[in-house]
């Protein structure tokens, strides 16, 4: 009986603890979703009425157009097509950039192993400053070019030291025996690496995607005088700074819009579309993200 009695106080115990941890992860889920939803919901209400405030989880007064204030400037599109090119290039070769020099720099046999990792340590306290930085670029072309956006960042040191925490963790006898079987090396980092690094790898390139994505400062620095290379987040950051300084008339001539939007939800419109698309890739990379990171950052 005093068995039967412990056994139920053990299961009442089992789901107080299980009830107490999902009502904690739906008070921390619902306080990661709350500020989307409220600026989603402030970006589809209308400005005059956004004014009085009282807005959280619903527009009071549906209106699209704050998004077609934005969507009107001649630009955007342009500037989309930019910043998915440069996310989708530098995303790419940034990736294979660092898991080649990772996995060179994990090779025992790599004579200056050590020396090009304390190089490329360096490079995470030391940078060589804005001005020496815009000379360089200057003086390799690179001003007033796409390749602007993909080759100063090809390299992360960081991204790097991920990289080959992982491959120091993969068994050395695997490329030993791809040796034997007369693979060469580049035929192991592609064939019998690289698929293994794969949590690691989807890691690093959601890292270099959210960086690429969210940059506007190398456009305002390097392309700024060529309307063609301009990226969404520049276009984006002048079309707010226009709101700003003009009182909440966006685009000139346009009478109608006048009180009907504002610094506020043009802001909200313009968090949301910049948001939405990285959004949108995190579920499909998420389920390596946890698994990449730790197992890259550890070794056992």
């Amino acid at each position: 009986m005093s068995g039967a009695a412990a056994g139920a106080r053990r299961r009442r115990q089992g789901l107080a603890f299980y009830g107490f941890l999902y009502l904690f992860m739906i008070l921390v889920s619902a306080i990661t979703l709350y500020p989307f939803l409220n600026i989603l919901a402030i970006s589809l209400n209308d400005a005059t009425d956004s004014m009085r405030g009282g807005i959280y989880l619903w527009p009071r007064v549906f209106t699209l157009q704050n998004y077609s204030a934005i969507f009107r400037f001649s630009n955007l599109l342009t500037a989309f097509q930019n910043s998915v090119l440069r996310t989708v290039i530098g995303t790419v070769l940034g990736v294979f950039a660092a898991a080649m020099i990772a996995f060179t720099v994990s090779r025992k046999d790599f004579v200056a192993r050590r020396f090009v990792s304390v190089v490329l340590a360096l490079t995470l306290y030391f940078s060589g400053g804005l001005v020496p930085v815009y000379m360089l670029l200057r003086d390799l072309h690179l001003l007033n070019s796409f390749w602007v956006y993909i080759f100063p960042g090809l390299v992360n040191a960081w991204n790097v030291f991920v990289l080959r925490s992982y491959m120091d963790g993969l068994p050395f006898v695997l490329q030993e025996s791809a040796k034997l079987d007369g693979a060469s090396d580049w035929r192991i980092f592609i064939s019998v690496i690289l698929p293994l690094c794969k949590p690691v790898l989807a890691t690093i390139a959601l890292f270099i995607a959210v960086g690429q994505w969210n940059a506007w400062f190398d456009t305002f620095l390097y392309n700024s005088g060529k309307p063609g290379l301009t990226t969404l987040q520049y276009e984006l950051m002048k079309i707010l700074q226009n709101t700003a300084s003009q009182g909440g008339q966006t685009v000139r001539d346009q009478r109608e819009m006048v009180g009907r939007i504002s610094p506020e939800s043009i802001r909200m419109a313009i968090t949301f579309v910049a948001a939405v698309p990285i959004i949108l890739v995190y579920p499909f990379l998420q389920k390596y993200f946890v698994k990449g990171l730790t197992l890259g950052a550890v070794k056992s």
